[in-house]
């Protein structure tokens, strides 16, 4: 914990973005089935929440599950659904008591009534906190996203709400499902894989990206806290010229 406290609180991110990945082969290298790897992920999960709140990390954004996943065998998505369901009702409380606020980015069309339930649930009793938003992208695809966002625009205009020169990246992000909440700064992927995957495609747009070959389930503290130094060593232009000293 206190390594987590020594940490650079001035060049600390202010969102932090994870792709959760790896958790069947974990399991499988180590000849169990792939339902022990998501279980493990779980573990993680609630360690990087303390972490980061502990950091005073103002939003942290895991990819839970994606528009993509449903098509994972049946046996596996109903073990899934059935762990988040579980995880939310046992740990809701909590997080609320941390002052944490939950929150999902996704369609709700298409999420089984249980776990939508379980959702909004867990997002209406901590809607009013003012610590870390913890934000899970739950049956989330960003080109869905982005098609939504610009079915919006377009019936803007079509209603004569706004003009086509009215049309900028500012309300274009407010049509996101992440308008409000600051773009990630830093992105965090596990497994060794280097993609990002239907991932927040247009937030990303100027995110650093760490690629770690740890699996999610070995994915701890202190793995953490590597990415968080490995960002702040990083000079970040956004385009720009660095200015010699």
């Amino acid at each position: 914990m206190n390594q987590v406290l020594n940490a650079d609180l001035d060049r600390m991110p202010k969102h932090v973005a994870i792709i959760m990945d790896g958790n069947g082969r974990w399991a499988q290298k180590r000849n169990q089935p792939r339902t022990r790897g998501h279980l493990e992920g779980v573990k993680r999960v609630e360690e990087i929440v303390s972490a980061a709140r502990l950091m005073g990390i103002r939003v942290l954004t895991l990819y839970t599950f994606s528009t993509e996943n449903w098509t994972r065998p049946q046996r596996e998505v109903s073990m899934l659904m059935r762990t988040l369901i579980t995880v939310l009702n046992s740990k809701v409380k909590n997080l609320h008591k941390r002052n944490i606020r939950l929150q999902f980015i996704g369609k709700k069309n298409g999420i089984p009534e249980a776990v939508l339930k379980s959702l909004n649930a867990a997002t209406e009793l901590t809607r009013n906190n003012t610590g870390l938003v913890v934000n899970l992208a739950f049956n989330y695809g960003s080109r869905v996203e982005i098609l939504e966002a610009v079915k919006k625009i377009a019936a803007a205009v079509k209603r004569d709400e706004m003009g086509l020169e009215d049309i900028d990246e500012e309300n274009f992000s407010s049509a996101l499902y992440t308008r409000d909440l600051p773009d990630p700064d830093l992105l965090i992927r596990t497994s060794g894989e280097q993609r990002i995957s239907n991932f927040l495609l247009w937030q990303l747009s100027y995110a650093e990206l760490y690629f770690t070959e740890k699996f999610w389930p070995e994915f701890d503290e202190k793995e953490f806290r590597k990415a968080i130094a490995d960002f702040q060593g990083r000079d970040r232009r956004f385009g720009s010229v660095a200015m010699k000293s």
